[in-house]
């Protein structure tokens, strides 16, 4: 098993702990943090190692964020996380289930819900031998219904849901978006390349909020070179590679 590891939090001076023996966050974290407008009482569904919370914090802009993890080794890294970068007056982490969030937390008290959620249905892939890996990817802790239903509960009138997804479940969450009272308000889709079809798309929703879907330009992660766009180096905080 590999040893912890610290990074730099990209975008910010924080720093994170890593294991990659178990799980460590993908740029598909960093576009959602990016995606997200902070705002007053926030919650992130599955936070992991508490990668998207940190990279919040040094934006600013909202009063506190709590981050839920199902996982206890996970959590127990995102705690040490939090106190490492001394965040822990704007981050906390709760080691639960996010399906349980009715039993602690009144109904409509989030301004925001952030979620990078697990991408596969429950039995659609092979699911990795390994438990980190696989409460991670598939479906098997919460699913898509459970987030959205939750994030029903939890969000204040017009407040507001970030997701990142993958694009063959679009009109998954879409459905069950409407079925809950939540209009999908912002899409991005997001291509490896130039001309590859997207492969992951940023969502924002607002509850109850009228019909009017708008479409950002698309987000391009490499150019045909193989080099990072522009817009990618400046989510990512790092000086252009001439």
């Amino acid at each position: 098993m590999k040893e912890l590891q610290i990074d730099i939090v990209p975008g910010t001076k924080f720093k994170i702990m890593q294991n990659r023996d178990k799980f460590s966050y993908g740029i598909d974290a960093i576009l959602l943090s990016h995606f997200t407008r902070p705002k007053g009482l926030m919650i992130d569904l599955g936070t992991g190692t508490g990668i998207i919370p940190i990279r919040l914090a040094a934006r600013g802009g909202f009063e506190r964020i709590y981050g839920i993890e199902i996982q206890r080794e996970v959590s127990k890294l995102a705690k040490e996380n939090i106190v490492l970068n001394r965040l822990e007056d704007k981050i906390e982490i709760l080691n639960m289930d996010l399906r349980n969030l009715e039993d602690i937390f009144d109904k409509a008290s989030f301004d925001v819900v952030v979620s990078n959620p697990p991408y596969m249905k429950a039995g659609g892939a092979i699911i990795n031998p390994d438990e980190n890996f696989a409460i991670s990817r598939h479906e098997i802790c919460c699913n898509l219904d459970d987030i959205i239903r939750i994030s029903n509960y939890l969000l204040k009138p017009l407040g507001r849901i970030y997701i990142v997804h993958r694009t063959d479940r679009l009109v998954d969450i879409f459905h069950i978006m409407r079925n809950y009272g939540i209009e999908p308000k912002h899409i991005r889709f997001v291509q490896p390349k130039p001309y590859k079809r997207p492969n992951l798309i940023l969502i924002e929703g607002m509850k109850g909020g009228k019909p009017d879907l708008k479409f950002h330009d698309p987000l391009i992660v490499y150019d045909n070179d193989g080099n990072y766009t522009d817009e990618i180096y400046e989510i990512y905080g790092m000086d252009k590679v001439k």
